[in-house]
């Protein structure tokens, strides 16, 4: 009982800075972690060659589908379950957090077994070409069907993560990335699997993962049951769940099209430029889940004071995320831009035209990269607080809205360039929506301390 009465301390009364460092960084570690891994992932089957690279750059949008029924449930349930714990409602939480877990475990296998039967088309559709797709569909065919111990991790992660267990979300995502980073070589090199190994090998350090979370359960850390009793499919909890977790789910699925089409219009300038995507998606992708795993401290503790109606450490909270979050953003973007030649080089041989093609990307998505913390921040703020509609726009912006339209026509008159500098404009069109609708949202929350002063701690 005292380390779940120290979780709702850290949620309900900590200094803010002790609480998002207590909550965000152990899960931010971990995520940076999981990131390097990927990364690492792809520094050794660049090894392999431009084409092995191509395939595992386009596999890569079919895994975060499937990821993002993990994130439809467990991001769905855990800004329902930081609510429900700050108002103290601890029956609702439990059921709505069983329902979650065994929810997405269910929709993942049949989502996974429908990609497998139509997989070589579906590969084909997001970039895949046919020098390609043989080591396409190998690695696929390994990573997609074993993707259900993702689905189930990630559920858990956002779960744990609503009740304040950000170590042992950090101890899975570590536990799994670590061995991932051993067994790449052996698997890709050692026993010479090729991509094939390196889908085994990630296959393996998913199993790890939920081992970590299993023992969780089963020893009873948890403030939830996790039991399939506890299991409601009412109205009431299933919208609580899909009015934030669809939201969730259009940004993953937003995410996978964003890369999907940089994919395939990238595709038709050669395979040194469709393989540039791939390196560029990951090193990217490992500073924005830097900033998500620190926001997924931000996330129970803006959940917690908007239920218990706390507005003065709400708004501290927002206050100093997005400062950390951005003074991140704008070491991580420089970095990326100063360095960006040197960085790309690593993942190919002898491919200069891969590495030009990816350095002048990397460049142009380092500099706009410095807007992230600042819009990420009101995007989990809004689903947080249980505002689907406002969530789901601002969540569909960067890589919906914003991308989409600029990807469609600006590879007309600027051709590869276009394709190049898309997500980087996308980003700071981006940034000017979410100021407009913090600006609106901040004068509701004044609206609401009126309304109701901060009760006495």
């Amino acid at each position: 009982m005292n380390g779940r009465n120290t979780k709702m301390e850290l949620l309900g009364s900590a200094p803010i800075p002790k609480a998002l460092a207590a909550l965000g960084l152990p899960t931010m570690i971990g995520m940076l972690i999981n990131a390097l891994y990927n990364l690492v992932d792809t520094y050794f089957v660049g090894g392999l060659g431009t084409n092995q690279m191509g395939a595992v750059t386009v596999a890569f949008p079919l895994g975060q589908i499937v990821v993002g029924l993990g994130l439809l449930f467990g991001n769905g349930a855990a800004a329902c379950l930081s609510r429900l714990l700050g108002r103290g409602d601890r029956d609702t939480a439990n059921k709505v957090a069983s329902t979650a877990v065994y929810s997405s475990i269910f929709i993942g296998a049949i989502v996974i077994c429908g990609s497998m039967v139509f997989l070589k088309p579906i590969l084909r559709q997001i970039g895949a070409m046919e020098e390609i797709m043989p080591y396409a569909v190998t690695y696929s065919s390994i990573y997609i069907t074993c993707s259900i111990f993702n689905v189930f991790n990630v559920t858990m992660n956002n779960i744990v993560s609503s009740e304040g267990a950000a170590k042992t979300a950090m101890c899975a995502l570590m536990a799994g990335a670590l061995l991932n980073v051993g067994l790449d070589p052996v698997f890709i090199y050692g026993l010479d699997l090729g991509v094939a190994g390196a889908a085994i090998a990630t296959a393996i350090s998913q199993m790890v993962s939920t081992f970590v979370y299993l023992c969780y359960i089963f020893r009873k850390k948890s403030v939830f049951s996790f039991s399939v009793k506890e299991c409601d499919f009412s109205k009431e909890i299933m919208s609580e769940i899909l009015k934030i977790g669809i939201p969730t789910l259009v940004f993953q699925l937003l995410t996978s099209l964003s890369i999907s089409m940089m994919n395939g219009a990238a595709r038709d300038y050669g395979s040194s430029a469709l393989a540039a995507m791939g390196p560029l998606t990951k090193i990217m992708s490992m500073g924005s889940l830097v900033v998500f795993g620190f926001l997924k401290g931000f996330q129970p503790i803006a959940g917690f004071s908007y239920g218990a109606k706390r507005f003065d450490r709400l708004n501290e909270a927002i206050r100093t995320s997005i400062l950390w979050s951005t003074a991140f953003c704008v070491i991580f973007g420089s970095v990326a831009a100063l360095f960006s030649t040197s960085i790309m080089s690593l993942f190919t041989k002898d491919d200069m035209e891969m590495v030009r093609v990816g350095s002048i990307a990397l460049r142009a998505n380092g500099l706009s990269f410095m807007l992230f913390g600042f819009y990420t921040v009101y995007s989990f703020l809004f689903l947080v607080m249980g505002k689907a509609r406002e969530g789901c726009i601002l969540g569909a912006c960067r890589q919906g809205i914003c991308f989409v339209p600029v990807i469609l026509v600006l590879p007309m008159f600027w051709g590869l360039d276009g394709i190049l500098y898309a997500q980087p404009i996308a980003d700071v069109l981006s940034g000017i929506i979410t100021a407009c609708m913090a600006v609106h949202l901040h004068k509701e929350l004044a609206a609401a301390k009126t309304r109701f002063p901060s009760p006495a701690v």
